[in-house]
């Protein structure tokens, strides 16, 4: 998807009206970068996990890994979107995607090198690996608006939101054979690579410093920097004035404790149990990206909707298609279907609610605003990741897969209700465009 916007298609763009041009040379090099550094981070996700497993370390072991990739996401989220708007949206990235080259090339050394890799040594390099993450995506919030114009933003977001969906696809299907051909340590110097690609790409960016003042205005060169404290005050306090907001905030902290993340331990243990291995939990995780990607299309041509915030909460109950599949011991067919399910609503829910966000919270203070969003959802996740594997030996994988999702089922119903759900998604503001048609994937 991302390769075809060159070529002919570039030309016309090149060559239409202002408003078709308004992406422009450097974000399509952009896009193409961020679509090799997508499909291996989406390559490396299995790798690791199925070294883990040969390694092993087991369910215990693979959710240590796993929470050592999230926890920083945690911790450092905050600090990398001040530091995005304080010293230069490129140079945040920059060094974010040069630690992400250096860890996964490190990482990939000790698989190829040790007969019998040790968990110990790899959750130090999981969490590297998670402080890049961290500190690369409120950087590429901050560097849209100063690549793209903004007549191209939306087009710009949906373009990323489609290649994160197709990596989704392609990542683990790749990942699945070249583990089972070569093993996951060459997987993770393709990764290695193309987070090094990404980095040449971001060093050719004509973007420059901004800074940005306490009221979210662009500063100048004498203008005044705010306190850093000051600004996350000022995010928090438009966060927790909002109930909807936090109220789904905690909906989805508490998804991820109970279901995504011992969904994203369990699977592929129960996949190299019982469905054939890495080639299988790829397969999996390509039907998930297959899902989020027609969920996305599917609703990019809805024109409005009445109640977005409400639909959004109540599609992210058909998330149980894939771990209640797991959960039931079906076979492999089977959970690919209910990963397709999982990966529409995945792609939807998360659409329609970053969409009435964006409708709801000021511009100047949004990136602090889903900046918190995005820790509250996942400052529960390591617990999840921890607590899983050592959970299933007790009771077993499909009885901890299975409660989570009749959890996720109940509570959808429950959060829908709230008064401050419904009251807040009665009537947009006024001349707010409706979410279908503003969607930014999660």
């Amino acid at each position: 998807m991302a390769l075809g916007i060159g070529g002919r298609q570039g030309r016309r763009l090149r060559s239409s009206s202002p408003a078709d041009d308004a992406l422009g040379r450097d974000f399509r090099h952009y896009l193409c970068a961020q679509a090799t550094s997508q499909t291996g981070t989406q390559m490396a996700s299995l790798a690791i996990s199925f070294a883990v497993l040969a390694a092993g370390g087991g369910g215990g072991g693979l959710g240590l890994v796993m929470g050592a990739r999230i926890l920083p996401l945690v911790l450092v989220l905050l600090l990398g979107g001040t530091a995005a708007d304080r010293w230069g949206s490129r140079r945040v990235m920059l060094g974010a995607d040069t630690l992400r080259c250096v860890t996964q090339a490190a990482f990939a050394a000790l698989l190829l090198t040790a007969h019998r890799p040790s968990v110990a040594a790899m959750v130090p390099l999981a969490a590297l690996s998670g402080v890049g993450e961290a500190a690369f995506g409120p950087g590429q919030s901050a560097l849209l608006p100063r690549l793209v114009p903004a007549a191209g933003l939306l087009r710009a977001n949906a373009l990323l939101g489609t290649v994160r969906s197709a990596a989704v696809i392609v990542g683990p299907v790749l990942a699945g054979v070249l583990v089972a051909a070569a093993g996951p340590g060459v997987v993770l110097v393709v990764d290695a690579a193309s987070f090094g690609v990404s980095t040449l790409v971001l060093w050719r960016l004509p973007v420059g410093r901004r800074a940005v003042t306490t009221d979210g205005d662009e500063g100048g060169e004498g203008g005044e920097v705010p306190g850093f404290l000051a600004d996350l005050r000022a995010g928090w306090g438009e966060f927790r004035s909002r109930g909807w907001l936090w109220i789904t905030t905690a909906h989805f902290a508490l998804f991820n404790l109970l279901l995504w993340a011992p969904y994203l331990v369990l699977g592929p243990v129960i996949a190299a149990q019982r469905l054939g291995g890495a080639g299988a939990w790829g397969a999996v995780a390509g039907a998930y990206g297959a899902g989020a990607l027609c969920g996305g299309l599917g609703l990019g041509m809805v024109r409005s909707l009445r109640r977005p915030l409400r639909a959004g909460v109540l599609l992210s109950a058909c998330f149980v298609g894939a771990p209640g599949a797991l959960a039931l011991g079906l076979p492999l067919a089977w959970v690919c279907g209910g990963a397709v399910l999982s990966g529409v609503s995945s792609a939807v829910c998360g659409a329609l609610l970053d969409g009435f966000t964006q409708q709801r919270v000021p511009a100047q203070v949004l990136g602090r605003v889903s900046a918190y969003t995005s820790v509250g959802s996942y400052v529960l996740g390591p617990i999840g990741l921890v607590v899983a594997g050592p959970l299933a030996a007790v009771v077993g994988a499909p009885t901890v897969l299975g409660a989570g999702a009749m959890w996720l089922l109940a509570s959808t119903v429950l959060v829908a209700a709230l008064p401050a759900v419904r009251s807040a998604d009665c009537a947009l503001p006024r001349g707010a465009r409706n979410c279908a048609a503003s969607h930014k994937p999660r």
